[in-house]
């Protein structure tokens, strides 16, 4: 056949060992089924197989070989396909093709069985009580666990391929009636205009095209691997982007605010929900502003009430201050980035090494004042306090910057690079969205849910900033 040699031209059957295909007679005419090892699931293949060689036993030759194969085949997706492209891009993508000779279409069946691990609790957004399923890096589990939490026929999964040889998956979805179609069709245009060959990062790489983030360290869209946050989000009329082979879920659009909530506020009293809140809010604000504040205190002594100056280096070292909490603050860094490349069982040793021998041993040698390290841990678990990872290290890319303002220009230098970073996140906008909403532009009432967490009967409307065409959630009494 024909479409053997397309095959072996296009997708290397015959040399490349995971592409195959088998070939039988079905009423005397040439059936080829083309598939690819390891997307695929041999159980299904089999049956569908018994199936198809069992009609030679109890049909009649017919001149209607393509439409007798289409009625035999037990599974429940089936397509007819006649553009040859179309049918190696769906082989490769792990469904397999029928091919049946004279005939023009050839019968695509999903028989997807991709490798992967099963759905389990993420480890960046852990919960006391809650739901221990959390989204893998296969985009139809994914799409089954959102579908699982919102049995809604509006519910809407528009699937594309991005990258012109990875030709990777990448689902909108969005509830129809809820969400802005502006922001719907800004997403497909931003998705449709990516001209790249792969996406092997997967969720990032579209996150750059569609944001065009560049040197921004501030994240402008929020990822979860929670399906029960992605389904809340959905319901309040964002937009959420699947992409194949990640277990993170983008959501479009994305404010600081965003970035500040826990899935733990909302699986824990109204009143218990707003304490956690606020001890996220010190926390983030103490990952910002606690070293450089030292810092200024400790240069500036009077700005120090009298009551208050026990909390300043009580103790002087040959090195400065300055580059003490620098030295101190990058080492905590070190030791992320090797706890990240640590086996588990090692990761306690080395955080004991972290603690008794660099931490007490600096201190004994005089390299660090005990203020000093006892600051920038504050910091260190301010910053691991804060939901979002992106924000936390965009947060600590800032706190430096208010170090070296701090020790070249002292208060003017606090009060200048502040001001510049608050001015910074006035101006950046996700996908049109003010990123500080709703303290600027102000929402009274978005900005009283940020600091209250109220219980569920009383949030009768959606967030505004999505612009939602039904606003209501449930009746306004």
């Amino acid at each position: 056949m024909k479409m053997n040699e397309i095959m072996t031209g296009k997708i290397g059957l015959g040399k490349s060992f995971d592409v195959g295909v088998r070939e039988f007679l079905i009423l005397g005419k040439k059936v080829h089924i083309y598939y690819v090892n390891g997307l695929c699931d041999t159980l299904f293949i089999i049956g569908i197989l018994s199936e198809l060689t069992q009609i030679n036993d109890h049909e009649k030759r017919s001149m209607h070989v393509g439409q007798v194969i289409y009625n035999r085949i037990a599974h429940q997706s089936v397509a007819k396909i006649d553009a040859v492209d179309q049918v190696m891009d769906q082989v490769l993508s792990g469904l397999i093709a029928i091919v049946i000779e004279n005939e023009e279409q050839a019968l695509v069946v999903d028989v997807r069985s991709y490798p992967g691990r099963q759905p389990e609790e993420p480890d960046t957004e852990k919960v006391v009580r809650g739901s221990r399923d959390g989204y893998v890096e296969n985009i139809i589990v994914n799409t089954g666990l959102t579908r699982r939490r919102i049995r809604d026929g509006r519910l809407r999964f528009e699937m594309t391929k991005v990258g012109k040889r990875s030709k990777t998956d990448v689902a909108i979805a969005y509830i129809d009636g809820i969400a802005d179609p502006d922001l719907v069709s800004i997403v497909k245009q931003e998705l449709d205009a990516i001209d790249i060959d792969g996406i092997p990062m997967a969720d990032k790489t579209i996150e750059e095209f569609i944001v065009k983030q560049g040197y921004n360290p501030y994240p402008i869209v929020r990822y979860t691997e929670r399906a029960d946050i992605g389904a809340v989000h959905l319901l309040e009329g964002h937009v959420l982007l699947f992409v194949d082979t990640s277990p993170s879920v983008i959501i479009l659009p994305a404010t600081y605010v965003h970035h500040l909530q826990h899935a733990e506020e909302f699986r824990q009293s109204a009143a218990v929900g707003t304490f956690l809140r606020w001890l996220r809010f010190f926390a983030v604000i103490a990952s910002l502003f606690l070293l450089p504040l030292l810092l200024l205190f400790s240069l500036e002594p009077q700005l120090l009430p009298n009551a208050l100056e026990f909390i300043g280096p009580n103790k002087k070292t040959n090195i400065p201050l300055v580059l003490q909490i620098f030295i101190a603050d990058i080492g905590i860094e070190f030791l992320r980035i090797a706890a990240i490349h640590t086996p588990t069982p090692l990761s306690t040793a080395m955080g004991l090494i972290a603690a008794v021998l660099i931490g007490q041993i600096a201190i004994d040698v005089g390299l660090f004042v005990a203020e000093v390290i006892l600051y920038v841990a504050i910091a260190a678990i301010g910053t691991y306090a804060t939901p979002s990872y992106e924000l936390s290290i965009a947060n600590k890319l800032s706190r430096l910057c208010l170090l070296v303002a701090v020790a070249i220009f002292k208060v003017p230098g606090f009060m200048i690079a502040s001001t510049c970073i608050i001015i910074f996140l006035v101006h950046m906008r996700a996908l049109n969205t003010p990123y500080l909403w709703p303290i600027l532009p102000f929402d009274h009432h978005a900005f009283w849910q940020i600091f209250l967490r109220k219980t569920v009967p009383s949030s009768k409307l959606r967030p505004s900033i999505v612009n939602p065409r039904d606003s209501i959630r449930q009746p306004i009494k």
